[in-house]
């Protein structure tokens, strides 16, 4: 396994190099929308510890990771009366991880509606408006 870069996108959010809309924030973790979502409400938990991917996390992390993945799942699935919630999580190249900072992706789903294959960045309003959305059912 590589070693961890930090000079990847979500350490450059951490260190406000790049914006981000956030949903939630605490000590270990942040939680932002995603640039490219692949449902309204399509958000992203990062450590703020530098961590590759699940493989290297340390438990510290993995544990404060989680608690605010449930957190801000639920939030979502009120917010876009969703009927379920996808979470996705990859590892390595051959597991389909883009980015090499560890992330887990909350996507409220209807059951209704398909995943969209989205490879287009979102209009940034619209974006603020959903992370608020999310701020407010929680």
């Amino acid at each position: 396994m590589t070693a961890y870069d930090p000079e990847n996108v979500f350490a450059k959010i951490l260190r406000n190099e790049l914006p981000a809309h956030v949903v939630y924030e605490d000590e270990h973790t942040l939680a932002i929308m995603d640039i490219m979502p692949r449902a309204p409400g399509h958000c992203l938990i990062i450590p703020k510890a530098p961590a590759r991917n699940i493989l290297d996390v340390s438990e510290t992390s993995l544990v404060a990771v989680t608690k605010t993945l449930r957190t801000v799942s639920r939030a979502a699935m009120k917010a876009f009366s969703a009927d379920g919630i996808t979470i996705h999580q990859f590892n390595e190249d051959a597991g389909g991880q883009v980015v090499y900072h560890l992330h887990f992706h909350i996507i409220p789903r209807h059951l209704s509606e398909p995943l969209s294959n989205n490879v287009q960045m979102a209009d940034q309003d619209h974006l603020k408006g959903n992370a608020e959305k999310i701020r407010a059912a929680m």
